[in-house]
């Protein structure tokens, strides 16, 4: 059984009208349906459909719970309802004061750093108002971290952490928080490829060269967090690491959180994320025991050194088979980063209790 729901998404480029592809409507509700193709995923459906993908992935969801492989992943030849296309909406390019444009009551925010096609962001609730978070993906800039081989490509996990992290910091940002992306690439934005270029020229927040060393490239990360941490003082901060790890090829792993042994806040938020990924298990693969775990490691140099409350996340081992399938495609990219989303919600409002 695989350790994360995963689906072999073709990259293929499918026209808006599809050859054989079947549209109707409900009488009921009037909704649009849609034949899901081979290598259709959520994504690209509701993008072929003229639908933002992202504002309208959980209404999909919701609307398809029980059509739907593992919660997240599309039957070929199965008909889907499609949720209605928001009205249009004006778009505020704002790069420092990432305006809020208010058209019809809609709400959405400009992140250049997300990219050109996934920049615009549709604001559904303030769940996560005045909170403040800081993402941090593993390596960059000089050091790509864990690498391996797959269909003759080198995949490094730099690339993979920037891009679950990127797709986090957009579901954040949706539910109204303020992020902080410490590792930022000006030119990749989340990518829906299969396989992530890599290169070397990720900064540290503020345009910062990322060290070649490493004790001076985490301290540099540190300092950062710690300085945001000092001038949003009394503020609601929480900081979320995520890597992916490297272990022998045989070694399968799911998902896991590190904490710091004498924070009571980071343990909650690593349990309520732990918590989350349990729930998800159980909904959408209830023939297998989710086996992650949540533990102290402040060994670590981030999770020993640095202020706000924190989790430290492994999504999978690179060099498994397997775990690369849950991060190499986008679909399960996405699952993740919703999964994570889910308890950091989990986290704060319980807090508000």
């Amino acid at each position: 059984m695989n350790s994360f729901p995963f689906f072999r998404i073709c990259k293929c480029c499918i026209p808006l009208l599809v050859m054989g592809m079947s549209m109707s409507c409900f009488a009921q509700d009037s909704l649009q349906t849609v034949i899901a193709q081979k290598g259709d995923g959520i994504l690209s459906l509701l993008r072929k459909q003229g639908v933002d993908p992202y504002a309208s992935y959980d209404d999909f969801i919701a609307m398809n719970v029980d059509n739907l492989r593992d919660g997240v992943h599309l039957y070929a030849g199965r008909e889907y309802r499609i949720p209605p296309a928001e009205l249009d909406t004006v778009t505020v390019v704002d790069t420092i004061q990432r305006k809020t444009s208010e058209i019809k009551n809609i709400k959405t925010r400009e992140i250049p750093i997300l990219g050109k096609e996934h920049s615009t962001v549709l604001i559904k609730s303030d769940r996560l108002a005045g909170t403040i978070y800081y993402l941090i993906s593993g390596h960059g800039g000089p050091d790509p971290g864990a690498m391996a081989k797959f269909g003759g490509n080198t995949i490094a996990e730099d690339e993979y952490a920037y891009d679950i992290t990127l797709r986090l910091a957009r579901e954040l940002i949706s539910h109204g928080a303020m992020v902080y992306v410490i590792i930022r690439d000006e030119n990749d934005g989340i990518r829906d490829d299969r396989i992530l270029k890599l290169d070397r020229d990720e900064v540290a927040y503020l345009n910062k060269t990322i060290p070649l060393n490493q004790v001076k490239r985490l301290k540099q990360r540190v300092d950062i967090v710690n300085e945001l941490y000092e001038k949003h003082r009394g503020a609601y901060q929480r900081l979320i690491v995520t890597h992916i790890d490297s272990r022998s090829v045989g070694k399968n792993i799911d998902v896991f959180f590190y904490h710091h042994e004498n924070s009571k806040n980071g343990k909650k938020l690593a349990e309520s994320i732990h918590k989350t990924f349990q729930k998800n298990y159980q909904k959408y693969q209830p023939n297998r025991v989710y086996s992650g775990t949540f533990e102290d490691r402040t060994s670590l140099y981030l999770v020993k050194k640095t202020r706000p409350a924190m989790t430290f996340i492994e999504v999978g081992n690179i060099r498994n088979k397997k775990d690369q399938r849950r991060i190499l495609f986008y679909e399960n990219r996405q699952a993740l980063a919703k999964w994570i989303s889910e308890g950091v919600l989990l986290d704060y409002e319980g807090d508000q209790w």
